[in-house]
């Protein structure tokens, strides 16, 4: 259980002042990036903890996530426990436009989206006084301090799940560390995605005895969703070429793989690149760039038809990866050249792909570490390395066929580790089947 409620830290009283003053402000800023994104009126209002659905009868766990990765990484866990919890609904929250657009299109059993409430005094009054959660699990580095108060002040037990702080949160939260153990107070458990991730959350205040060392949760997802019909047409008009897959890259990384591609067209005419950029919205500067590197490029947000000329295939949408990555098992992950963190090589591993990466990977660090020692992936720093190490995929399949199946297997291995999580959450929250 949550430690017995004490009197807000001098920090939380200004932070709860301060936030109060400037809601009107934030909330002008993101009424307006959800407005661009095209969210309704009467959905942006959730954001100031006005709710756009009925709460549902019986037990409620509440989920809240920050953006996609961190929204699509519980998906699996939720079905999971909706097998386990039969009579229980679950509640999804999140901050952003992409994520609630992708978050409905995968909903689990008996699980609705609304956005998060600002971290403000009104909007996290409504949120709770409306929903009146059973439980609440933050995924990952969502430190809300008044969510998390005024939660844990209701008697609603906490969970902070796939734990991960960067080192400039860690460094802020131990200026002051009687707010940091107040914040950290109110969970009744913390499931870390690593050692490191654990012992920051020790310095930082947290009690021992709530501090679980685990695996990262987007190991234990689900694949990503393939849609037939286009994976057939791309299939069709690709008519037996060879493909490999640069994903989510960020500015500054397409022109190396630009590059590389212009390399590898040296040495196989008819190969083609899916460019998957991170951000859809680059369209325009992705497709600048590659037609400055020479090379002929269909677009399919504007459903431009792959031909036999196509060097370039620039998949500019949301939502349909797990379609790219099925149609090759060479995938780069981008994310990774530069010093961002890198991105989830689950995704491409559950799709049956080896994986390429650059060497900047320290948001998965503890899954690229395993991954290339058991050859599941290569390391790549530049144009040439990725060249080369695609090339080799490509010309030896039984290399290729070897460096897949490991990634499927450590995958396979790690998914094994939901069940384990289901049944913490379960216990630790109190969260247990109800007689009918």
């Amino acid at each position: 259980m949550p430690r017995p409620a004490r009197a807000l830290t001098l920090p939380l009283r200004l932070y709860r002042g301060a936030t109060t003053v400037i809601a009107p402000l934030v909330w002008a800023v993101v009424s307006r990036k959800l407005r661009r994104h095209g969210v309704p009126a009467e959905r942006m209002h959730e954001r100031l903890g006005v709710a756009t659905q009925q709460r549902p009868v019986g037990p409620l766990v509440w989920f809240h996530a920050a953006s996609v990765g961190e929204s699509l990484s519980v998906l699996a866990l939720i079905a999971a426990m909706a097998e386990r919890l039969p009579q229980t609904s679950f509640l999804i929250t999140s901050g952003t436009a992409t994520s609630a657009e992708l978050i409905g299109k995968r909903l689990p059993p008996r699980t609705g989206h609304q956005f998060a409430p600002l971290d403000a005094a009104g909007p996290v009054g409504r949120f709770y006084a409306h929903w009146r959660p059973d439980a609440g699990i933050f995924v990952e580095s969502e430190l809300w301090p008044l969510m998390l108060v005024r939660g844990a002040a209701r008697g609603m037990p906490l969970a902070l799940l796939n734990a991960r702080l960067s080192e400039k949160s860690v460094r802020g939260w131990r200026r002051v560390p009687q707010t940091a153990q107040a914040v950290l107070d109110s969970f009744t458990v913390m499931i870390t995605q690593n050692r490191k991730s654990a012992d920051d959350l020790l310095a930082m205040g947290a009690d021992p005895d709530r501090v679980r060392s685990g695996v990262n949760l987007k190991s234990t997802s689900a694949p990503l969703p393939v849609d037939p019909e286009t994976l057939a047409a791309l299939h069709a008009a690709l008519d037996g070429r060879p493909v490999w897959v640069a994903s989510s890259t960020h500015p500054g990384e397409e022109p190396v793989v630009l590059a590389a591609h212009k390399a590898l067209l040296e040495e196989i005419p008819s190969l083609c690149l899916l460019l998957v950029p991170r951000h859809p919205d680059r369209s325009d500067e992705v497709a600048a760039l590659i037609s400055g590197a020479g090379l002929s490029c269909a677009r399919r947000s504007q459903a431009q038809p792959v031909t036999a000329d196509t060097q370039v295939y620039l998949t500019d949408t949301l939502g349909e990866t797990g379609t790219w990555y099925a149609l090759s098992r060479v995938v780069f992950l981008g994310g990774s050249l530069l010093p961002i963190g890198g991105h989830n090589p689950f995704e491409p591993a559950l799709a049956g792909a080896a994986v390429l990466t650059g060497p900047h990977v320290a948001n998965f660090a503890e899954t690229f570490a395993p991954l290339l020692a058991c050859g599941a992936a290569l390391e790549v720093a530049d144009a040439d390395a990725l060249a080369r190490a695609t090339l080799l995929w490509l010309r030896e399949p039984a290399r290729l066929e070897a460096a897949a199946s490991a990634a499927a297997a450590f995958v396979a291995d790690r998914q094994s580790a939901l069940a384990e999580i289901v049944d913490t959450l379960c216990s630790e929250l109190a969260l247990e089947p109800r007689d009918a």
